[in-house]
């Protein structure tokens, strides 16, 4: 993935007060981080924040947490969280597959994977953020009950995480691949990606995931 860089952009997270600064010194006591002590739900590679803040905005009993590795993206994130009235939202710079680093065992209730990177070459298919690997990282610091949900419009992508989260020791709750038209479609928060693939006619795919 190739992303312009935006000058400035690490200073401006580093100066943030919407971006966690030295997370795994919040590792089993984040609900310190937020006003309400309530149920921790993540977006892992939030993008430019719109799903999770969104979610923020609908759920005040839920405290939210977005994870988005790139700088420059983050950055976008943190402009439009400037306009919010919200105190249940926080974002961090980091790559997800150090989670169990930041984050405590059963620290964390829900886990949104949201049109991820495919990753198509079979070589980098341990990339993938529904691969036995980082499904293995999530079992870390999921709560028992714990869920992920995962949403694509790439077809491929989803064919492999039907097949690969099994293999990791997890359940398929619910799939479907066409999620606008289905009855998973109650309550669905769109992402920028969604709004985007499914103007174009691309149908959208939703499982969840549970141990």
């Amino acid at each position: 993935m190739r992303l312009r860089n935006i000058p400035g952009a690490d200073e401006a997270i580093l100066n943030s007060e919407y971006c966690i600064k030295e997370p795994e010194s919040k590792k089993g006591n984040w609900q310190s981080v937020f006003s309400s002590t309530q149920p921790l739900h993540i977006e892992i590679g939030m993008g430019k924040g719109r799903f999770i803040m969104e979610l923020a905005k609908q759920n005040p009993d839920i405290n939210y947490i977005g994870i988005e590795r790139y700088s420059s993206v983050l950055l976008r994130g943190l402009q439009k969280r400037a306009q919010l009235e919200l105190n249940n939202i926080y974002f961090m710079c980091i790559d997800a597959k150090n989670m169990a680093d930041y984050f405590a065992p059963g620290e964390v209730n829900k886990i949104y994977l949201n049109f991820s990177d495919p990753w198509p070459k079979d070589r980098h298919a341990k990339r993938r953020l529904t691969s036995p690997d980082f499904m293995k990282v999530y079992d870390q610091v999921l709560a028992k009950d714990g869920r992920v949900e995962f949403k694509t419009d790439n077809q491929d992508l989803f064919t492999y995480s039907l097949e690969a989260i099994p293999e990791a020791g997890w359940n398929i709750e619910a799939f479907t691949r066409d999620l606008h038209h289905s009855d998973m479609a109650e309550g669905n928060v769109m992402t920028e990606y969604e709004t985007k693939f499914s103007a174009m006619g691309n149908p959208i795919c939703k499982l969840i995931a549970s141990r």
